[in-house]
């Protein structure tokens, strides 16, 4: 934004060309943003007619004296300028206009006429800035709240250090304070903080009065500079960070050392980490800061890394590598390992294999005795649901053998259920010249 050195340089530019003649014509926008307080035909006719007899500044704010109150003022904002038409001015660059573009410039907010032909505009591209009609601007806000003027009326060493140096603040923010002292931006604070090596976040009651000194004088030197050169910044000394500030992070420099980029304050401030450093408290509050900022960085990745969108580990074979690398590093947990007990569950193949075998092994000698037993297990076992057992005999639908004597008659026999013996004494001997009936044996199942 303009700041002191443009605001000077169009005052001496209204004062050389525009004092001592008569406003002939006045077109103002309707633009009630920038038109503060007043409508735009008010202030036409309020300005029609009156000879303009000085130009006054103080900070970033410049009024017209008339030979009558009220007075025009105007306060810069962001992008405020004024232009004199034929005559050449600071263009600053963000309120730059093209000598090509259409006169006044569509961004024009207040034109005047001279009664010698001449004509300068107001212009404002950004809408920040204000223009006012005022009966005495330096008794009303906001020119009344501002400190003394960094140029016209520049604070004593004493003075300087005694207001700056009881405040707990960071000093970029002091120098941006327009009521502590007024003209100083963004641009010349940093400026000033580089020339005189202190970090914009400085606490400004711990700073030295030696380095105030050093401050002090670069505030003067810096302004007189800008000033004497009429704000023109090709024309700003070669090693000023000033020509490297507006560019980005990572690609700046000034004198071949690398510019970083905080915010102070609000602003973006520009300083050299290398030449500026923080002392005492501060410093050991920005190594604090640091630590925790780089335990976050570390937290965030490592939250990124695990997030829903991170490639998905086998966490078994990572599992299973990381413990024979362990194992193969530590040969007391293979000892361990060999010592341990197999779980229990599947048996591995050669277990298998070996039971297996024996199992083959004694089917031979056990053979005769799983079939004598096997009527046994098989009446010991509880009936299965939709399966009937074979009777003894010729088989029967209804689970009864009818057997037939020497008499011929059939004599019925009580069924003999699943699973249950028949006594001895109820088992009756047949004949002999009668075959006897065997019932029938199940496969023989495989031991498990």
């Amino acid at each position: 934004m303009p700041e002191l050195p443009e605001v000077e340089a169009a005052r001496l530019a209204l004062e050389e060309h525009c004092v001592g003649k008569r406003i002939v014509r006045c077109s103002a926008a309707d633009d009630t943003k920038v038109i503060d307080g007043i409508a735009p035909s008010q202030l036409e006719a309020a300005l029609v007619g009156r000879t303009i007899a000085a130009a006054r500044r103080k900070g970033k704010n410049l009024w017209l004296v008339l030979d009558s109150p009220p007075f025009p003022s105007f306060q810069f904002g962001m992008a405020g300028a004024i232009y004199i038409k034929g005559v050449e001015l600071s263009k600053y660059k963000r309120s730059a206009v093209s000598p090509t573009e259409e006169w006044p410039s569509k961004y024009s907010k207040l034109f005047v006429e001279l009664d010698d032909g001449l004509e300068f505009s107001f212009t404002d591209k950004r809408r920040f800035a204000k223009i006012r009609l005022l009966d005495n601007p330096e008794a009303i806000p906001p020119i009344s709240e501002l400190g003394p003027d960094a140029l016209f009326d520049p604070m004593q060493l004493d003075d300087f250090v005694q207001s700056l140096g009881r405040k707990n603040v960071p000093i970029k923010s002091l120098l941006l304070d327009q009521s502590i002292m007024s003209g100083i931006g963004n641009w010349i604070a940093d400026e000033v903080l580089y020339l005189a090596r202190i970090h914009p976040m400085q606490t400004a009651s711990k700073i030295s009065k030696e380095k105030y000194k050093a401050l002090h004088r670069c505030i003067k030197e810096v302004i007189e500079k800008s000033v004497e050169v009429g704000a023109d910044s090709s024309e700003f000394p070669q090693d000023w960070i000033f020509h490297s500030r507006e560019k980005k992070p990572g690609k700046a420099f000034v004198d071949g050392k690398k510019i970083d980029f905080i915010t102070v304050g609000g602003r973006t401030s520009a300083y050299v980490p290398e030449l500026q450093m923080l002392d005492g408290a501060d410093a050991v509050a920005e190594n604090r800061c640091k630590r925790r900022k780089e335990k976050l960085e570390k937290k965030d990745d490592t939250t990124l890394k695990k997030g829903p969108r991170a490639p998905k580990e086998n966490k078994k074979t990572a599992k299973a590598m990381t413990v024979d690398d362990e194992e193969e590093d530590n040969p007391v947990k293979q000892r361990a390992k060999a010592a341990k007990p197999t779980k229990r569950g599947r048996k591995p193949m050669q277990v298998a294999k070996a039971s297996s075998n024996k199992a083959v092994s004694s089917s031979t000698h056990d053979n005769e005795a799983d079939e004598e037993d096997q009527d046994d297990e098989e009446a010991s076992k509880p009936a299965k649901r939709g399966r009937k057992q074979p009777a003894t005999g010729s088989s029967n639908k209804d689970d009864c053998s009818p057997d037939t004597g020497n008499d011929g008659k059939v004599e019925a026999k009580p069924g003999k259920r699943r699973g249950q013996k028949q006594p001895a004494a109820e088992v009756k001997s047949l004949p002999d010249n009668e075959e006897t009936a065997v019932p029938a044996k199940r496969p023989q199942r495989k031991k498990r």
